[in-house]
């Protein structure tokens, strides 16, 4: 055999070669970076939901998704192992310094009236919104307003015809 003719195949196997051991390579440094996880470390999961860790077994992760609600969690959900300071900034909404908020305020206020003061009108400016009929609404005939139900009761009987019918099996 010709060596050409082997060169294809040769470097075939090498890039196989290759491509395995990056890809263990990063399963390495996956599993490393898992083990750093200890309680309070703020994490990502693969689903893109951000927990702090509250115990690590030997394959799953009990994780704190929100104050008080606890979720366990396989290690390999785990997608990566956050800085406090990057877990706080994606978490709070706002950076931190040294634990403190820079801005001095609350991300979320404890009143949510603050949240909506600005878009209400004032109370005299306030625009009136009639629920009732309209005027051609609550003119009758003669006969209705004596208590003569007879057109109401001819308009539901049109109305009931005019429902399609649903094959005769009582379904509704």
């Amino acid at each position: 055999m010709n060596i050409v003719t082997l060169l294809p195949f040769i470097v075939l196997i090498g890039a196989m070669v290759l491509m395995t051991r990056s890809a263990k390579k990063k399963q390495q440094q996956a599993a490393a970076m898992r083990d750093q996880m200890q309680p309070g470390t703020g994490i990502r999961t693969i689903g893109g939901m951000y927990a702090t860790v509250k115990e690590v077994g030997d394959d799953t992760v009990l994780l704190e998704v929100a104050p008080g609600v606890h979720a366990v969690y396989a290690k390999n959900a785990v997608a990566a192992v956050l800085e406090d300071a990057e877990y706080n900034s994606i978490v709070h909404g706002t950076d931190f310094d040294g634990g403190e908020l820079k801005s001095g305020t609350p991300v979320v206020p404890d009143d949510a009236s603050s949240l909506t003061a600005a878009d209400r009108p004032a109370a005299g400016d306030e625009p009136v919104v009639d629920l009732g009929k309209d005027a051609a609404d609550d003119e009758r005939p003669a006969g209705d307003a004596a208590g003569d139900r007879t057109g109401d009761s001819e308009a539901a009987e049109a109305a009931e015809a005019d429902k399609k019918d649903d094959g005769g099996t009582g379904a509704k």
